[in-house]
């Protein structure tokens, strides 16, 4: 199935010059999504995890049902200040500035084998920095997985980890 064909094109979205790449048709069809989780599940089952982590907030879309297909748990990496309870917290640099994601402080065994997913790959500021995170934590990260990846922003390049993605632009 041509995932292509239900991801919309919003230009000017965020901000004027963006175009930004909305997953909304793809949720909304039924067969596309399972088979998009189905793909992603082909790329993520080899890495045999534990644990799948979920960033904030579109990766947790992708990472719940995938979990619970893959039949492993699943993690949240949010913004500060989004989780109940004790949390670690690990800051990182922006392009203009820097922000804070958290996971709860249990949320990882150490030497969990964990695999991080996201919607998009576009710099891999956030996903690198949430596989610092889960590695401060103790977690085994195997690898990393998203619907789509922008390769011409160069994200893959920060990972060091193995990156699988259904779609690239």
């Amino acid at each position: 199935m041509d995932l292509k064909a239900y991801i919309r094109d919003v230009p000017d979205f965020p901000k004027p010059g963006i175009l930004f790449r909305d997953i909304s048709p793809l949720l909304a069809d039924a067969r596309a999504w399972k088979a998009c989780i189905d793909g992603l599940a082909d790329i993520v089952r080899p890495h045999r995890p534990e644990l799948l982590a979920g960033i904030e907030s579109r990766g947790f879309l992708v990472a719940a049902p995938l979990a619970l297909a893959l039949g492993c748990g699943f993690v949240m990496v949010r913004k500060r200040g989004k989780l109940p309870g004790r949390t670690l917290p690990h800051t990182y640099d922006l392009e203009y500035g820097t922000d804070t994601i958290e996971i709860l402080d249990d949320a990882v065994r150490p030497g969990q084998r964990v695999v991080v997913l996201d919607d998009v790959l576009a710099t891999g500021g956030t996903l690198a920095a949430a596989i610092t995170l889960l590695r401060k934590a103790g977690a085994d990260v195997r690898g990393a997985a998203c619907i789509m990846e922008l390769g011409f922003l160069g994200g893959r390049a920060r990972l060091d980890v193995p990156f699988g993605g259904l779609v690239s632009y």
